[in-house]
């Protein structure tokens, strides 16, 4: 594993996934890191067909709804882009002082340049390291946006292997982050 900034979760449900995040996210803060960024959580609402939930604001705990209550009638996707866009809105200031960003995914509103965007454009801006997901149908437009970026299994220990790469390939540059426990 090379130090590369930016990494990105594939093969595994966005569900476990998120789980991973926010748990090494969880680990990360309690051992001293910084970490700005957004974890998606259930709606816990039944009968729904998408799967779009909530997304927490690592840093204040806000949480900013991503669903719609009715799906539009072109589709049955509840997906709520402009709740997206909040929630971006309120991590993009957060960035600059972060050692390590975390952003849920890189879904179909990014992929078009909306929805979490600005955040995923900062953070490389500010060659912030930076985990994330993404769904294989996206692969390509994320390939295009970071074609740099490493792809990590859905694991614990892959997520510490590459912090731990990036804390090595970041030393002399920026403050070295906190080692894995």
């Amino acid at each position: 594993m090379t130090g590369k900034l930016i990494a990105a979760i594939v093969g595994a449900e966005s569900t476990v996934v998120q789980k991973l995040l926010a748990e090494a996210v969880s680990d990360w803060q309690h051992a001293g890191l910084k970490v700005c960024g957004l974890v998606e959580e259930a709606h816990g609402l039944t009968g729904r067909s998408c799967s779009s939930g909530l997304l927490r604001n690592l840093q204040t705990g806000n949480i900013f709804a991503m669903y719609l209550e009715e799906a539009p009638a072109h589709t049955s996707c509840r997906l709520d882009e402009l709740g997206v866009v909040d929630a971006c809105a309120s991590v993009v200031d957060q960035i600059a002082a972060s050692d390590l960003v975390v952003l849920s995914k890189f879904g179909k509103v990014e992929a078009v340049g909306s929805g979490l965007f600005e955040a995923f454009e900062i953070a490389v801006r500010l060659e912030k390291p930076m985990l994330t997901s993404v769904a294989p149908k996206h692969h390509y437009a994320w390939k295009r946006f970071a074609p740099d970026a490493a792809f990590i299994s859905p694991d614990r220990n892959s997520i510490e292997t590459w912090k731990r790469a990036v804390s090595i390939a970041s030393h002399g540059q920026r403050p070295v982050m906190v080692p894995s426990n």
